[in-house]
């Protein structure tokens, strides 16, 4: 089930849910506009959230910012029919690619074989979508090529185009009064690729970027909120596991034995993926 929270006076969110792969929702309450951050897996997963804020007295959006383009992120903008959907001009591109595709599980499997979907979207596409599989690809009205503040009235949001391996065409949104970071999947690994991935100059160059955000909150669509200490904690590793394989050459043992001599302890599940996918995009 999902439930809804608060940080500070004006920022919500709906927590995500793993089975049909639905992400964190979020709301931006502003004096004068209200801002809505991603879309939905589906308009059924938009429309809950919608419901859940007018519970709260929260009015529709009247503006949608969309993180990056996979599916779990924008299915729902077909429900969003009076917001002002905005994305980088890298999103509305990718999402052009998917208005000629059918959603039936045939043709869904088709491009897993052909390694145009990947298997675990195709699942939970199945699982999202089990009563019907009315998919309309809504594209978004405004594009932005690097940065756009928009003033919502008593607090701005910063929608600002950072890439990196997940996802090239990703924004973050930084809720300047609140001081949250909306980081969406911009930190996880490429799951679009032969192998689940990071590289090496690309993390390192993202990592950079994020941590100039003068951020106390950080929100990863697939978890929810983390506080500057764990946000901290998760740099330091993949700053750490990044330059140890540049070093060892992606040789991944070397990289494994350096890493547990450096935290002397036993790695986790977490860093041992970590290490994994490093290795793979070397």
């Amino acid at each position: 089930m999902h439930s809804i929270h608060k940080i500070g006076k004006s920022f919500w969110y709906m927590t995500p849910i793993s089975l049909t792969d639905r992400p964190v929702l979020a709301m931006v309450v502003g004096e004068n506009k209200t801002l809505m951050i991603d879309a939905g897996n589906s308009e059924d997963h938009a429309n809950y959230f919608l419901n859940e804020m007018k519970k709260r007295e929260i009015s529709n959006p009247e503006i949608v910012v969309l993180t990056h383009w996979h599916w779990d992120h924008i299915f729902g903008l077909s429900a969003l029919t009076n917001a002002v959907s905005i994305a980088s001009s890298e999103t509305k591109s990718e999402m052009e690619k998917l208005l000629p595709f059918s959603w039936t599980d045939e043709a869904i499997d088709e491009r897993v074989k052909e390694g145009i979907e990947i298997e675990f979207c195709a699942k939970a596409i199945k699982e999202e979508f089990k009563k019907h599989r009315d998919i309309k690809i809504t594209l978004p009205d405004m594009t932005i090529e690097k940065r756009a503040e928009i003033d919502l009235g008593g607090v701005s949001c910063i929608v600002q185009h950072v890439g990196g391996d997940h996802a090239a065409d990703s924004v973050i949104v930084y809720i300047k009064e609140e001081k949250v970071l909306f980081l969406a999947d911009c930190i996880y690994a490429k799951m679009y690729a032969p192998k689940v991935h990071y590289t090496v100059q690309e993390t390192l160059r993202l990592l950079d970027v994020l941590e100039s955000f003068a951020a106390e909150t950080y929100i990863l669509s697939h978890q929810g909120p983390i506080s500057k200490e764990e946000f901290n904690k998760e740099v330091a590793m993949l700053r750490t596991i990044a330059k140890l394989t540049d070093l060892c050459e992606g040789n991944e043992q070397k990289i494994t034995k350096e890493y547990e001599h450096q935290v002397n302890r036993e790695l986790t599940e977490d860093e041992i993926e970590t290490i994994t996918y490093f290795v793979n995009g070397f």
